[in-house]
């Protein structure tokens, strides 16, 4: 009797503490992102399959697309008529250039659903984009507000906080001939990871690219790089955008995250 309660103890303690192996074997359940792309001035059609191949290829992430093919500040995207329009996702890549889209209603449902804890990933013109008049709200949200750009010329990239999960693996470079957007302003909440350096010629502008930022329960993460295509195809500007969409989740860790450096 006291031997086959042994050997009943003995395999039921195995079992046990096979457990935690064969769940941290499992593969997780993908995380859905939505990559919304289009408006002015920029390449998004060929730009939203480069975002959602690399993406993928690094990550245990779906990207779903929805893409307008207006070419004006005046892009609108139906979905975000409806005020339940993330319903579904994890995380929201915001890739559009709509600087004359004002509607307070349309603007509140974007926010409203990043207010109340969806995260985000804010790409280069859609921190121009929304500009209410008289209103911080879309600036608040993205963390930093921009007015301009500098001229198409190399940026030197510098990643200033070390330390961070987003940007303690990735080294600096220095891009293509690029956009160096201002910083008008630095929201309390955000924490600038990145700056970039850029002689225009006239002098040398030095700005925040790459930072993470609070906006009511969620986690937000922005660049403004990546106007040109050979700057988004680029396998570090990859790396960064998805660090930074799991960071956003609080999914940067190695059974989300593939080796860095894979081709685009």
């Amino acid at each position: 009797m006291i031997r086959s309660f042994a050997l009943f103890m003995f395999g039921f303690v195995t079992l046990i503490a096979a457990q935690p192996a064969i769940s941290q074997d499992a593969k997780p359940k993908p995380l859905k992102a939505l990559l919304v792309t289009g408006g002015c001035c920029h390449d998004y059609g060929n730009q939203k399959d480069i975002l959602k191949k690399g993406i993928e290829a690094r990550a245990m992430v779906e990207v779903t697309q929805v893409h307008t093919a207006d070419t004006t500040t005046k892009a609108r995207f139906s979905l975000y008529e409806d005020p339940n329009w993330a319903k579904g996702y994890d995380v929201v890549l915001h890739d559009e250039c709509t600087s004359d889209v004002v509607d307070q209603t349309y603007v509140d449902n974007i926010l409203n659903a990043h207010k109340n804890g969806l995260p985000a990933v804010n790409l280069h013109c859609a921190m121009h984009s929304y500009r209410l008049p008289g209103k911080e709200d879309w600036f608040e949200f993205v963390g930093i507000q921009s007015a301009k750009h500098g001229p198409q010329k190399p940026i030197e990239i510098t990643f200033i906080d070390r330390e961070h999960a987003i940007s303690k693996p990735l080294e600096n470079w220095t891009t293509i001939n690029e956009e160096l957007y201002n910083n008008l302003k630095v929201f309390p909440a955000a924490k600038p990871l990145a700056r970039g350096r850029q002689d225009t010629g006239k002098g040398v502008d030095d700005y925040v690219v790459a930072w993470t930022n609070q906006f009511g329960k969620a986690r937000v993460f922005s660049t403004t790089l990546g106007h040109n295509t050979e700057t988004v195809a680029d396998a570090r500007y990859l790396d960064l955008v998805t660090r930074g969409l799991l960071w956003s989740c609080d999914k940067l860790n190695a059974q989300y995250h593939q080796p860095l450096n894979v081709s685009p």
